[in-house]
């Protein structure tokens, strides 16, 4: 079994010890990038077509070359099938502005003159799924609601902030999940100045009271998670109302349950929030599987509407 598996952007397999990136690449030096994480299970990569469809909207609102999304799908393919169906996998696709001055000349098919762009870099990682996954999937996770200092009307007014788009400057992200191990805490729930719930570092949050789940709506700033829609699509057929409705922290407390929803790690349920334990409720093993019909769904865009 291959522990790392590293692939170029135009489906060449790299030796994951070689070195790939330069010292003067954008990404590097000001995270100037965007990236997916995707979920890689029995050698297939979970939810592919919406992850690339995200990508694009990410690369979009930095305004980076519109990936080809084609040559994605094969070195995505390319790298699942290296690493095999032994094992779950983590795959990474990263994309950077590229190499600092480094441009190349293109030009328009109207024959305007030639254009100076820079010349991305692009690559697919896959590497072994974190130990805390098994756990947070199996017995949940303790959590702790932190302030992000915003407020829920930032991101229509300031699109420059790129809000709702996951990009590579997670700097202050992995801060918050550092003070939250300091609090003897598992993960974080992010909130707004009005008190509003936002998301977490790598997840997005979905309250369950009755047969009813609600997630903030993206317009609050919170990147539309995968895992998410797949639960709901999945959870409408079986006869849940599902809804993208603002909610305060004081309703995470009088929730029958709470969930973090990731890629990778798929449903975690909020164990204890802010010290205060929270009893699982009698659907638990039902949503988990409603996540994971809904992901494995995700398998076969011919299922999405």
């Amino acid at each position: 079994m291959v522990d790392r598996v590293l692939v170029a952007l135009d489906g060449t397999v790299r030796d994951p010890d070689e070195p790939l990136l330069y010292a003067d690449d954008i990404g590097a030096l000001r995270g100037d990038g965007v990236f997916e994480t995707v979920l890689v299970r029995d050698g297939k990569p979970c939810a592919i077509e919406l992850h690339l469809a995200r990508l694009r909207r990410s690369a979009e609102a930095l305004d980076l070359p519109d990936p080809d999304l084609g040559q994605w799908r094969t070195a995505v393919e390319t790298a699942a099938k290296e690493w095999g169906s032994e094992h779950e996998g983590m795959l990474r696709m990263i994309l950077t502005r590229g190499r600092d001055g480094v441009e190349s000349t293109t030009r328009a098919a109207s024959r305007k003159p030639a254009e100076r762009a820079p010349v991305p870099t692009a690559y697919v990682l896959v590497v072994p799924v974190a130990e805390r996954v098994h756990k947070a999937r199996t017995e949940g996770v303790s959590v702790i609601t932190l302030s992000r200092g915003i407020s829920v009307d930032l991101a229509p007014n300031a699109p420059w902030l790129l809000l709702g788009a996951k990009t590579l400057s997670y700097a202050t992200n992995m801060a918050a999940l550092r003070f939250a191990a300091r609090m003897e805490a598992d993960d974080v729930i992010y909130t707004s100045t009005e008190h509003r719930v936002l998301e977490g570092p790598r997840s997005t949050v979905v309250l369950q009271r009755d047969k009813q789940l609600i997630t903030p709506p993206a317009r609050h700033g919170v990147l539309p998670g995968i895992t998410q829609r797949a639960l709901f699509a999945e959870a409408e057929r079986a006869g849940w109302d599902c809804r993208y409705e603002s909610f305060f922290t004081a309703d995470l407390i009088t929730a029958d349950s709470v969930w973090l929803l990731g890629s990778v790690t798929l449903a975690a349920r909020v164990a204890t929030l802010d010290g205060l334990r929270m009893s699982p409720p009698e659907c638990a093993s039902e949503i988990t599987e409603l996540v994971e019909r809904g992901v494995a769904r995700t398998w076969s865009l011919a299922d999405w509407s």
